[in-house]
């Protein structure tokens, strides 16, 4: 399959992502690592958010390998305004920490979350949900939980929203772990009402 005919088969999709990422995996297992980093950067230029979501999704598979791509990752597509790249991105980020291993991305996952852009932090509150499936974090449900929480009062709408959802998927296998990290919060702070009703969404009690 040549680059017009993988374009146009990725312009084809219009709803979900199921087809372009395993059109990605497609093009991982029959190109070289060189091939594959230099089809992401050239797709990632086109104008269609299709052809730019494979690119995100080609980007993920070899971040683990090749820092350079992590970095155009965080520094280039954490800008793209459409959100179904966003989507994507997060799910690169997972790959990436799936591909280095949860434990060893930590420093990374913590960086990224310190960073000063709203679609970062987002693509690692939202990639690696739900946090305790994922290796490491299955075990130490409170580092997922110290993590996330250190966002409860993030300025933006967006991750907040994130971090209540992921917190409230752990909250059904860790309830008490869950709970007891929210009973030290301030709820008078607004933020903090957002993501605490998030949490309860699904009956948990917070007293």
């Amino acid at each position: 399959m040549d680059k017009l005919q993988i374009i146009q088969q990725a312009q084809q999709v219009t709803n979900g992502f199921k087809v372009i990422q395993n059109l990605a995996r497609m093009l991982r297992e029959e190109t070289t690592t060189l091939e594959t980093e230099k089809l992401a950067l050239e797709f990632y230029q086109h104008p269609a958010y299709q052809v730019r979501t494979l690119a995100v999704f080609l980007m993920g598979s070899l971040a683990a390998q090749k820092p350079a791509l992590l970095a155009y990752l965080k520094d280039t597509v954490s800008a793209d305004e459409d959100w179904r790249v966003q989507e994507i991105l997060a799910m690169a980020f997972d790959q990436y920490c799936k591909d280095s291993g949860y434990e060893k991305a930590l420093p990374v996952i913590k960086t990224w979350l310190k960073d000063e852009r709203p679609n970062v932090r987002r693509s690692v509150t939202e990639g690696l949900r739900i946090w305790t499936s994922r290796p490491y974090f299955s075990n130490h449900p409170e580092t997922a939980i110290s993590l996330l929480a250190g966002l409860h009062q993030d300025e933006s709408n967006y991750v907040r929203k994130s971090v209540g959802n992921a917190l409230r998927d752990i909250s059904k296998k860790h309830p008490k772990l869950v709970i007891d990290e929210v009973l030290m919060w301030d709820k008078t702070d607004k933020h903090t009402q957002q993501v605490i009703k998030l949490i309860t969404k699904n009956g948990l009690i917070i007293e």
